[in-house]
C-alpha cells in the first residue's frame, strides 16, 4: 500500500490512485447517502505545478463516478503556501494549516452535506481546519474521506 500511495502521490501515477479508489467502491457506495457534494482538498498553484496534478482531485473524480454525486473542485481553495505536513511535529502541523483554506462562494455550500477528500490522514489537523472553514460557510455537515491513515 505504501508503495502504491507513493507512486500515486509523488510519481504522477494517476492510474494507481484510480485503481485504489475502485478497490474502495463498496465503501463509497455504503456512504453515498451521507453526502450531497464532493469537495477535494485543494493545493496551491505552486504545489500543482510541482506535482503536475492534485491527487485529491483524482480521488474525488472516482468517488463522483462511483457514487453518482456532484463534484465541486472550486468550493474550497488554499490561500497560503504551507510546509509539507510530513516534515513537521504534531503541534507544528496544526499551526501550519491554520488559516490555510478559504471558500469561494459561501452560498454554494449552504445546507450541503460535504464529503471532504484527502489522500492521507496523520494527525487530522488538515481535515479539521478545512472542515472548520466549510462549516463556517454554513455547510450542514462534513464527512471526511482519506485513502489511508498514517501512524
Amino acid at each position: 500500500m505504501r508503495e502504491a500511495l507513493l507512486a500515486f502521490k509523488f510519481e504522477g501515477r494517476k492510474d494507481v490512485g484510480r485503481h485504489l479508489m475502485r478497490l474502495l467502491e463498496e465503501r463509497v457506495l455504503r456512504a453515498r447517502e451521507e453526502f450531497d457534494v464532493i469537495v477535494p482538498l485543494p493545493v496551491t498553484e505552486k504545489r500543482l505545478k510541482e506535482r503536475g496534478f492534485n491527487q485529491c482531485y483524482v480521488m474525488a473524480e472516482e468517488i463522483s463516478a462511483i457514487a453518482k454525486k456532484p463534484l465541486n473542485f472550486s468550493a474550497l481553495y488554499k490561500k497560503k503556501e504551507t510546509k509539507d505536513q510530513y516534515t513537521l511535529s504534531r503541534e507544528d502541523r496544526r499551526k501550519n494549516v491554520h488559516g490555510a483554506f478559504a471558500v469561494h462562494d459561501k452560498g454554494e455550500l449552504r445546507s450541503k452535506r460535504i464529503l471532504l477528500v484527502d489522500d492521507l490522514m496523520t494527525t487530522g489537523h488538515t481535515a479539521r481546519e478545512a472542515s472548520r472553514i466549510l462549516l463556517s460557510a454554513r455547510a450542514q455537515s462534513v464527512l471526511f474521506f482519506a485513502l489511508a491513515r498514517t501512524p
